[in-house]
């Protein structure tokens, strides 16, 4: 107990220094910057504007009420990240689940670290502490992982050393993207799942996503059911274009390796083989940005 009293009368004693204009900190340079960046301190809850980068839109009225009681009766267990602005202003940067249920119950102050970052310093610390603390959904999770690769500029391969995650589980991600808009939102909404997702993105035209997607939602469907019906239709959409020749057909050493390399790439790849052994892989793109992300994958320029 006499532990936790120190903690928080240190706390409050920072809190006091930063509230003197005299001792107004604005880099990690400046005097008793080392005794703020990065300690604990008590902060007004007025004092802290949300951070315009926080990459969840969506946040559960009754997990957040959950939340709210839990801090009134224990507290803040975990404290929160802002990045100071200017004197007595700060933007939070991780925790907004923990303010809003600290302002739910009417909390003055709320203990947090404090940071001195610019804008893409703090956009990058939201979006990995999010993706890594948050119960995002997956399309939240990909809209981020996209933000970090267009914002922060950073590869895939960059990426997955950032944020601890393999790189096949990043790019299985960022196909989720290329779903219907209203296949999103379901997946949003928990509807389906990201299994569904997956599957469904096999599927290149959106009207067929969204048929196969009505049929989910007012079917029930499992994903093994969704992965059945997504190879049934690809299998009616090549018997439609089929010629009197037979097809090449996929080359039983590369059954297995299709995925993988539609992983790796974030493309959908296409293996054929006559039956003497000749064959070509196929891999579409969509634009030029595209192709040249798919070459430097191949090529490592």
């Amino acid at each position: 107990m006499a532990k936790a009293t120190k903690k928080q009368a240190l706390g409050r004693g920072l809190s006091a220094l930063l509230k003197d204009p005299e001792n107004d900190i604005k880099s990690a340079s400046d005097k008793n910057a080392d005794k703020v960046v990065g300690n604990i301190v008590e902060l007004e809850i007025e004092a802290i504007e949300v951070n315009p980068f926080q990459p969840r839109s969506n946040f559960n009225d009754q997990a957040l009420r959950e939340l709210a009681t839990s801090i009134k009766e224990l507290g803040v267990i975990q404290p929160i990240t802002v990045r100071k602005l200017g004197f007595d202003s700060y933007q939070l940067v991780s925790g907004e689940r923990r303010f809003r249920a600290s302002k739910l119950v009417g909390l003055e102050t709320i203990p947090a670290y404090i940071r001195i970052a610019n804008d893409q310093e703090s956009l990058e610390m939201a979006l990995v502490e999010n993706i890594q603390r948050q119960d995002l959904d997956p399309i939240e999770i990909a809209l981020s992982y996209q933000r970090l690769i267009d914002e922060i500029q950073l590869t895939q391969e960059r990426l997955s050393d950032r944020v601890g995650k393999k790189r096949s589980t990043i790019a299985n991600y960022l196909r989720l993207l290329k779903l219907d808009p209203i296949i999103q939102t379901g997946m949003r909404d928990g509807f389906v799942s990201m299994g569904h997702g997956r599957a469904l993105v096999n599927i290149d035209k959106k009207e067929e996503q969204l048929a196969l997607y009505e049929k989910i939602v007012g079917q029930n469907l499992s994903v093994r059911d969704t992965e059945r019906a997504v190879k049934e239709y690809q299998g009616k959409a090549t018997g439609a274009t089929k010629s009197t020749s037979k097809p090449p057909a996929v080359p039983s050493f590369a059954k297995e390796d299709i995925q993988k390399l539609t992983d790796y790439l974030s493309a959908k790849v296409d293996i054929k083989s006559s039956e003497k052994g000749k064959g070509k892989v196929t891999i579409p793109f969509n634009s030029q940005e595209e192709f040249l992300r798919i070459k430097k994958l191949i090529v490592g320029e």
